[in-house]
């Protein structure tokens, strides 16, 4: 919250998105996380009751202060709540709640286009994938801020770097999956990184995947944003590095025994120079905290060794429960 999409496992539309012409053969719950979005959450209701006239729509409030659970009550809305602060539990209360066949995961502050719901849905379906993402697509300043942008472009980077470059845009709060991918996610995380946590799940078990635009606005007049640039990043590059620790550990073990052996030359080459000129050692601690070094090195590089036929197995594990559940389109 990059031009070409990635590539899906079957073409799927792009740009303008198409409804579908007849009832789609799922059950859809459209779940919507909010907090204090009583200025925008009405939009949403009504919008998505129009483009899935046949969905469920679960309003989970997290401790909003202002009418957001009337107004949605009002609307018509299934109004649950969630006391733990963040989106991240509510997305895993919410997975671990309902039962559906597709699931249509959306902010509640009314930036994201509901007429792009049909197709992404459809799409999900028709070519059996897992996750749908909407790649946001505005000329808005306002909406999709430059810090914002910034941001999302180099943490998607990163993540493309280590874990695969199939996703575009990380951080986009609208998505659409399938059931074997909901109750296949262990869903860890507490506030605004949980999209992350979902990127890297998919692109890890290596789920069929697409991303589709979708065109993004600004939030309605009265609806103020609950990210923070510097603090949510900072916590998305944190989780970043947790992952890659949990799901990568040679490669993460493997940068820390590089460091620390550059770290132990640079500590240890001037002992040596002068033992070799003097026969002596006169910086005794210099050479113990040199020789320490490269243990901890070699202790790091073989902790990488171990985690990694450890995360083998818990890949192992995941990938077997992802498989207990029917692809999309089976249950028909």
């Amino acid at each position: 919250m990059s031009a070409n999409p990635i590539q899906a496992a079957a073409p799927v539309t792009r740009h303008q998105p198409v409804k579908a012409k007849e009832p789609l053969p799922a059950r859809i719950a459209v779940l919507v996380p909010c907090y204090n979005e009583e200025a925008a959450i009405r939009g949403v209701i009504r919008d998505f009751r129009d483009a899935l006239p046949d969905a469920k729509i679960y309003i989970y409030d997290n401790n909003s202060r202002d009418r957001t659970v009337e107004v949605a009550r009002e609307e018509g809305a299934i109004v649950r709540t969630e006391p733990l602060q963040g989106k991240g539990n509510v997305v895993r209360r919410m997975f671990a709640d309902i039962d559906a066949d597709v699931y249509v995961l959306v902010d509640g502050d009314n930036t994201y286009d509901a007429a792009s719901a049909p197709a992404m849905v459809e799409a999900l379906l028709k070519n059996r994938l897992d996750m749908v993402t909407g790649r946001r697509v505005t000329d808005i300043k306002a909406a999709y801020r430059p810090g914002h942008r910034f941001g999302n472009q180099l943490l998607t980077g990163i993540v493309a770097r280590i874990f695969g470059s199939r996703v575009k845009d990380m951080l986009s709060g609208y998505r659409v999956f399938s059931r074997r991918f909901v109750k296949s996610f262990p869903a860890l995380s507490a506030g605004f990184e949980i999209e992350t946590e979902l990127t890297i799940h998919a692109l890890e078990l290596r789920m069929p995947i697409v991303e589709v635009s979708t065109p993004y606005r600004d939030r309605p007049v009265g609806s103020v944003s609950k990210l923070n640039t510097f603090r949510d990043g900072f916590r998305i590059l944190r989780i970043i590095i947790m992952l890659i620790k949990e799901e990568r550990p040679f490669q993460f073990f493997s940068l820390l025994f590089a460091l620390l052996v550059a770290l132990s030359v640079v500590l240890g080459i001037p002992v040596v120079n002068e033992f070799l000129q003097t026969g002596l050692v006169p910086r005794l601690p210099t050479a113990v905290l040199a020789t320490g070094t490269m243990l901890l090195a070699f202790l790091s590089l073989f902790c990488g060794l171990v985690l990694d036929t450890v995360t083998l197995g818990r890949r192992e594990a995941k990938r077997m429960r992802y498989l207990d559940i029917p692809a999309p389109g089976d249950e028909n």
